[in-house]
């Protein structure tokens, strides 16, 4: 729709200054209030059949009945509005409902404030220096807690028949236990899988209060009942019951260990002297061509820190049934599943989201955080690197399963 100059003119005549247009009783916040006003009257206009100022129909009992006025929070803070009235109270008008208290996405303004870690007190203190809105904090705890119910459907929602990779991660979070109110130091577990076209998508999070195979089982029967029928690999951090619990549910399914954490987990037993080294004599492990060039690597690794670091290589030795798969991937594979970009993308988006925040009083609270850090993040490119090397190797070595 165009507005005329002639209009245009009219309206801006007692405008001589800025804020004469965009103060807090200028043009614009008058402009908007009157235009809603004139909505809400064309609504009522439809609902009781005559125009205001006209003869209702004869036969028709229900009648305007003034106005009300109620207070609702905008980007331009707190204005009055009149809504009109019918004698019946029949008219649910539209644009401002009945009960709404909120208009022009207040409510994604708070949400997006609560995604970037915010605090209560932040996100009442944002508002109000910005738009000039007194929230109060039950306020932004409704409106963070309709999350919940968005997070219910994402967390159940069907899943792909098939992906090529998934990889299992946690992170730890701060979270006071329900039941001694002790802050504790939780898992908050994440599949993140990538698909038959090379995307990255968070399958679900999942936070263990008992971690173990009977957990881990638990998790893959439900990725199950979501419609998966098939995972190619996993990549799992070493936990323990993790591998089993994976190929009770996916028989098929090729097990490998995270190498990344399996470095780390090295680098622990290491002063800070030697850690430059030692992580340089674990790279031919890992780079090896084959497993038993791995293994030779291994043994030549333990001949030379051994006497130092005693639980370095058996703690390789220990993994090494999750470790050997990896030497039969291509250069592409290897490095989907050695790097773990997809998934230290993600975690870099979760710790700068989580880094603000001290503990958590629920896990309700965690999971709302936590969930909508990965709506952000899938909101950005989700594709892997180079993806199209690794689908066609992975193509012949999962012959019949990857295209099924």
């Amino acid at each position: 729709m165009t507005i005329s100059n002639e209009v245009l003119d009219e309206l801006l005549k007692g405008c001589k200054r800025p804020e004469d247009l965009l103060g807090d009783a200028g043009l614009m916040k008058e402009l908007k209030i009157r235009l809603m006003e004139r909505m809400l009257g064309a609504e009522l206009t439809a609902h009781l059949g005559y125009e205001a100022g006209a003869e209702p129909p004869a036969d028709q009992t229900n009648r305007r009945n003034g106005s009300a006025t109620k207070r609702v929070k905008g980007s331009d803070g707190e204005v009055p509005l009149s809504v009109p009235r019918d004698r019946e109270g029949s008219f649910e008008p539209e644009l401002v409902k009945k009960g709404q208290t909120r208009i022009d996405g207040v409510d994604d303004k708070i949400i997006g404030l609560y995604a970037a870690g915010l605090s209560v007190r932040d996100i009442q203190a944002h508002l109000e220096d910005l738009y000039g809105l007194r929230v109060s904090p039950d306020l932004i705890s409704r409106v963070t807690d309709a999350v919940l119910d968005e997070v219910r459907e994402w967390q159940h929602r069907a899943l792909d028949r098939m992906y090529p990779i998934v990889i299992f991660d946690a992170l730890r979070v701060k979270i006071r236990d329900a039941d001694s109110r002790m802050v504790k130091n939780k898992a908050v577990y994440i599949a993140l899988g990538v698909t038959r076209d090379g995307e990255r998508e968070v399958l679900g999070l999942w936070i263990a209060d008992n971690e173990g195979a009977k957990f881990w089982l638990s998790v893959m029967n439900e990725l199950r009942n979501r419609g998966v029928q098939d995972i190619l690999i996993a990549v799992v951090d070493g936990l323990k019951g993790f591998p089993e619990a994976i190929t009770a549910a996916f028989p098929e399914t090729m097990v490998q260990t995270c190498i990344v954490h399996l470095i780390r987990h090295s680098m622990n037993f290491c002063s800070w002297k030697d850690r430059k080294a030692v992580a340089a004599d674990l790279r031919p492990i890992y780079e090896a061509p084959t497993a038993g060039e791995a293994e030779r690597q291994l043994d030549t690794f333990e001949e030379k820190w051994g006497g130092k670091y005693p639980s370095i290589a058996p703690a390789w030795r220990r993994a090494w049934a999750e470790v050997t798969p990896f030497y039969a991937f291509s250069a592409a594979i290897r490095k989907i599943i050695y790097t773990t970009n997809a998934v230290e993308s993600l975690n870099r988006v979760l710790r700068k989201t989580l880094k603000t925040k001290g503990s958590f009083p629920t896990e309700e609270a965690a999971t709302k955080l936590i969930f909508l850090a990965i709506r952000n993040f899938e909101k950005g490119g989700r594709g892997v690197r180079e993806w199209v090397a690794a689908r066609n190797q992975l193509a012949i070595m999962f012959a019949g399963r990857f295209d099924a």
